[in-house]
């Protein structure tokens, strides 16, 4: 963290500094943060990881008419060092994107209310130390009101299957130590079994490399053979020329002696005859004995290229098998949409599949819910979840304020619990199909999440983000400003048309 990132916060007013001391801090901080919680009305942040909160600090939000929206949201960018292209005075330190429209948690200014053109601004030295402990791909949940996540257990939450025959024989031995390790230590959703997950993604990663060397290897072999049979069919070619023009002094020959007069001439045209004709005979000779070498380098190059081609589809197939193993080390998420009846999954920001699903009363407010595996929990494959709700009372949503908070609330401020009776009776509503749960259980681990909502999938939701859900009960300046050209026809949330019918979609994983 330079002296560049020290200089650009340098314009920064000394109301940061004051926020800077009001940050808050609890017990010890022990695993990586789960998950950022961002208060519109308390004007303040709070990150949690599996055991709680354990950072707090002031914002400042989005301005009226730029407004922060409310929503769900993850981290899909980080840079330390970031200049907006949108605004001249945009210095935006420690810069965590939550949509590629332009909103971000950055260092900035905090006058205490909300200031911003939609960015969420984080006291510095906070900024700084945020960014240092998150990752791609950490949710953040900006909500009207304060709220709390809760504790929750429920049948319809996902378990991991038991861990799979191949993957426990590859578990069985430690590659570092060589140690046999027994069945029963591969519990699904464990550490072990995610060191096993990553070992194998180590694994895939290595025969890539190695695919992608041969690959470059046959690649240059049939470069240098298409060079050499190249060079030997120019020869050919010129032997071909040879003979032709030899012939063709031949004719000439013949010619002559034809006409000829006196004997003498008669004499020498025959003479030069002969020499034509064993000029024919050596170039033939040459074209001859180049054909068979003209052939075997063309045979050689042919083969070359094919080996080329099998390499590059063996590399091809390493690729695949490499990114499907490093997909299967990160958790899976996945949104159930009311509004459109829908089942989406993606793993690592790739959409791997999406299928109708049957909510019960469909026509009633089911609320919207963000659920977390928090870490494995047991031998079965359970995990323990928490949930966050995205307003106090889930599905009676109180209007929106008319005015934004001049000054945000003190911090340690009680926040809201999240209503975990609300949150599992809207699990009770859903079904989901057989198939699409016994996919999701293969590929549950902590970090895997379950959100359901009213609402459907935000635009914003595309190549390089995991779920982004907007609720349309608040102010959404900061989006609107920034809105994206309207697609030329209806779109699908993945950007394409929707070309198939009801059922449930499988992309390639």
């Amino acid at each position: 963290m330079g002296v560049a990132v020290g200089l650009l916060a340098i314009g920064i007013e000394t109301a940061s500094a004051r926020s800077d001391r009001e940050t808050r801090q609890y017990g010890q901080h022990a695993g990586k943060p789960v998950m950022a919680i961002v208060s519109l009305s308390d004007q303040r942040v709070s990150i949690y990881n599996a055991n709680g909160k354990f950072l707090e600090a002031p914002v400042s939000t989005g301005a009226t008419g730029y407004e922060t929206p409310a929503g769900i949201f993850s981290i899909v960018q980080k840079k330390e060092i970031h200049q907006s292209n949108l605004y001249e005075d945009g210095e935006m330190p420690f810069m965590q994107r939550i949509t590629w429209t332009g909103i971000a948690l950055h260092a900035g200014n905090l006058p205490g209310h909300p200031a911003s053109h939609g960015c969420v601004r984080l006291p510095p030295a906070f900024a700084q130390q945020l960014f240092d402990m998150t990752e791609l791909g950490m949710r953040v949940l900006i909500v009207r009101d304060d709220m709390r996540p809760s504790d929750i257990s429920h049948p319809a939450l996902f378990r991991s299957k038991a861990v799979p025959r191949e993957l426990a024989l590859a578990g069985k031995r430690s590659a570092r130590l060589g140690v046999l390790m027994p069945d029963s230590d591969i519990v699904p959703g464990s550490a072990r079994h995610l060191q096993i997950l990553e070992a194998l993604a180590s694994a895939k990663a290595t025969d890539l490399e190695a695919a992608a060397n041969r690959h470059r290897e046959a690649r240059a072999a049939a470069a240098r053979a298409a060079s050499e049979a190249a060079a030997v069919t120019r020869q050919l070619r010129a032997a071909e020329a040879n003979v032709a023009g030899a012939e063709r002094g031949l004719k000439e020959a013949e010619r002559r002696v034809e006409t000829a007069g006196p004997p003498k001439a008669k004499e020498q045209a025959e003479t030069a005859k002969v020499k034509a004709a064993e000029r024919v005979g050596l170039a033939q000779a040459q074209l001859e004995a180049i054909r068979p070498k003209e052939q075997a380098k063309r045979d050689a190059a042919d083969r070359a290229g094919e080996e080329a081609k099998v390499a590059a589809a063996a590399k091809d197939r390493a690729a695949q098998a490499a990114e499907e193993a490093a997909r299967n080390t990160l958790p899976v998420s996945v949104f159930i949409s009311r509004k459109t009846q829908r089942l989406y999954v993606r793993k690592g920001n790739y959409p791997i599949f999406e299928g109708p699903v049957t909510i019960h009363d469909a026509q009633r407010a089911i609320g919207t819910f963000v659920f977390t595996a928090l870490d494995q929990h047991g031998t079965s494959g359970e995990m323990r979840w928490n949930v966050v709700a995205m307003y106090p009372d889930p599905t009676n949503i109180a209007p929106a304020p008319a005015e934004q908070p001049r000054r945000g609330k003190a911090l340690n401020v009680a926040a809201a619990p999240s209503d975990t009776a609300a949150a599992k009776a809207a699990l009770d509503r859903i079904a989901v199909a057989p198939e699409a749960l016994d996919m999701i259980s293969e590929v549950v681990l902590p970090g895997s999440s379950l959100i359901i909502s009213d609402e459907g999938p935000s635009r914003e939701t595309g190549k390089d983000t995991d779920f982004v859900v907007v609720m349309s009960q608040e102010p959404q300046g900061a989006l609107k400003i920034r809105q994206r050209e309207p697609a030329p026809a209806p779109l699908d949330f993945f950007g394409k048309s929707p070309s198939r019918g009801g059922g449930p979609f499988f992309w390639n994983w």
